[in-house]
C-alpha cells in the first residue's frame, strides 16, 4: 500500500491517489507520513478531505505535526483546528513549541481556546488532563423524544453520542442514559425514568492512570469526569483509555530494565539521548555492586582453601536474580492491576515463601544430585551449594515480592524496585548465605 501511495505520488497522478486515500484509514495512511518527504507530506495531507485530514493529523508524530504545520496556511491550519477534537488539541499542543503552540490557539475559536486553557492547567498525570468536554449533556426532565432532536442537534462535533449523561442546572451529575436505552424506551417517558442513577466517575485530579483502569474493570466505553463539587466537566472515551494503558505499561517495562522512560519512539531518539536514559542507571548498580567485591575479599580465605567454591558463584547469583525477578514482576503488574495493595503484603509473603520452599527444594535437590554424579566435587560441596541454593531462593523470592509493595506504600514507583535493584541486593546476600554456609560447614 505504502509503496502504491509513493509511485502515485511521484508520478503526480493525485486524482487516482485521492481515490485511493479514500479507501484507506486514517491511522494506516498517517504510517505512511513517515516514509514521505516534506514536499510529498504537504501533497498528500491536502488531498485529503478536511475531516480525514484531522484525523491523520492526530496520529502523526509531533516532529511530522511540527512541519506539517509550518507548511499550512492560516486558513488550512484554522480548517484542521475546526475539525480536532479538544483533547487531541491539547496532547498536540504539549507537544510542540511555543511559537507553533500560539499560531495554533490563535486560528482556535474562544470556546477551544477556553477548554485547552482549562485543560491544560490540570496536572499531566490527572484523569482531567486526558478527558474531553465534548460530551452530549440531558436534562432528567426530557423525554426520549426530547433527547433525540437535542443529540441530532448537537451531537455532530462531540466524541461519542452513544453515552449521554443528565446533570442539573448547575452540571451536578445526576445519572446516564445510553442510545440503546433511549431506542428501546418510549419516546414521550422521561429520562428520569430510565436512567441510570448510580453512576461510577472520577475527579479531574484522580491519577489517569486510574481512571483508564476502569475501563477494563467495568468495560465502558467512556467515564465521566467531575470537579471537587461533582460538576460534571468532561468524559474520558475509550480510545484515551487505551493510549494510557499503553503508555504506562512501556513506561514500567523501561523503568524494571532501569531505563529512563522516554515518550518517543525508538527510531526517533537519538543516540546521545538514549545514552543519557540509561547511563546513570547503569553508573548506580555498577557502583552497587561493588558490595559483591566487598564479600568475596571478606571470604578469600575460603577461596584458597577450596578453590572450588567459586565456580558456582555465578549459577547462585543467577538463579537468586531470576527468582527475585519473576516474584518482582508479577507482584509490580498485580499492583498496576489493583489485584493487590500494601494490606496484602503478609498473603503475598507468605505465598512466595510457599513458593520458594518448593522452588528452592527442587532446584537443590536437581543440583546435588548433577553435582555428585556428573560433577563428582564431593559431598561437603554439593552440599553447600544445594543449601545456599534454598537460602537464596527464599530470601531473593521474599525480596522480590516485598519491596515493590513497601515502594507503593511510601510512595515510589514499584517499577523502580524491579529485577535490576532487586538484583543488586540479592547478589549480595546470595553470597553471603553462600559463605556462612561454607565455613559452617567446613569449618574454615
Amino acid at each position: 500500500m505504502h509503496e502504491n501511495l509513493i509511485e502515485l505520488l511521484e508520478e503526480k497522478k493525485y486524482y487516482e491517489l485521492k481515490e485511493m486515500l479514500a479507501d484507506i484509514e486514517p491511522a494506516d495512511i498517517a504510517i505512511s507520513f513517515d516514509e514521505l518527504s516534506e514536499k510529498h507530506r504537504a501533497i498528500m495531507f491536502r488531498l485529503l478531505p478536511k475531516e480525514t485530514a484531522a484525523e491523520v493529523f492526530v496520529e502523526l508524530e509531533s516532529d511530522v505535526q511540527e512541519k506539517l504545520i509550518a507548511g499550512l496556511s492560516d486558513n488550512e491550519l484554522k480548517e484542521i483546528v475546526d475539525e480536532l477534537y479538544v483533547d487531541d488539541a491539547v496532547d498536540i499542543i504539549e507537544e510542540m513549541p511555543a511559537n507553533v503552540v500560539s499560531r495554533i490557539l490563535r486560528h482556535a475559536d474562544r470556546e477551544m481556546r477556553r477548554d485547552i486553557n482549562q485543560m491544560l492547567r490540570y496536572p499531566p498525570d490527572s484523569a482531567g488532563s486526558i478527558m474531553t468536554t465534548e460530551y452530549v449533556n440531558l436534562k432528567k426532565d426530557m423525554t426520549v423524544a426530547d433527547a433525540f432532536t437535542h443529540i441530532r442537534r448537537t451531537g455532530t462535533d462531540k466524541e461519542t453520542i452513544y453515552t449521554c449523561y443528565v446533570t442539573d442546572r448547575n452540571r451536578i451529575l445526576e445519572g446516564l442514559v445510553s442510545v440503546k436505552d433511549l431506542l428501546l424506551a418510549d419516546s414521550s417517558c422521561l429520562l428520569e425514568e430510565i436512567m441510570e442513577t448510580k453512576v461510577i466517575y472520577v475527579n479531574t485530579l484522580d491519577d489517569r492512570e486510574y481512571a483508564a483502569n476502569m475501563f477494563e474493570k467495568y468495560d465502558f466505553l467512556a467515564v465521566p469526569v467531575t470537579d471537587n463539587e461533582n460538576r460534571l466537566v468532561g468524559i474520558i472515551t475509550v480510545d484515551d483509555a487505551i493510549d494510557v494503558i499503553q503508555e504506562e505499561a512501556t513506561e514500567d517495562i523501561e523503568k524494571m530494565a532501569a531505563i529512563t522512560p522516554s515518550d518517543k519512539p525508538y527510531l526517533k531518539t537519538g543516540v546521545w539521548e538514549i545514552f543519557l536514559q540509561r547511563s546513570p542507571w547503569l553508573l548506580l548498580m555498577m557502583l552497587s555492586a561493588t558490595f559483591t567485591a566487598s564479600i568475596i575479599n571478606h571470604y578469600q580465605s575460603a577461596f584458597l582453601a577450596y578453590g572450588a567454591l567459586t565456580a558456582f558463584i555465578p549459577m547462585l547469583m543467577g538463579t537468586g536474580g531470576n527468582s527475585g525477578a519473576q516474584s518482582s514482576v508479577t507482584v509490580i503488574r498485580s499492583l498496576s492491576l489493583g489485584d493487590i495493595s500494601f494490606r496484602d503484603i503478609f498473603k503475598v509473603i507468605f505465598k512466595e515463601l510457599g513458593v520458594a520452599v518448593m522452588c528452592g527444594l527442587v532446584l537443590a535437590v536437581a543440583n546435588f544430585a548433577k553435582l555428585m554424579l556428573f560433577d563428582r566435587v564431593g559431598f561437603d560441596i554439593s552440599l553447600i551449594v544445594s543449601l545456599a541454593l534454598v537460602g537464596t531462593v527464599i530470601f531473593a523470592k521474599a525480596v522480590g515480592c516485598s519491596l515493590p509493595m513497601l515502594a507503593k506504600k511510601v510512595g515510589f514507583d514499584p517499577a523502580v524496585m524491579a529485577s535490576p535493584f532487586i538484583t543488586t541486593i540479592v547478589d549480595a546476600v546470595s553470597l553471603i548465605i553462600y559463605f556462612k554456609i561454607a565455613t559452617m560447614v567446613l569449618h574454615i
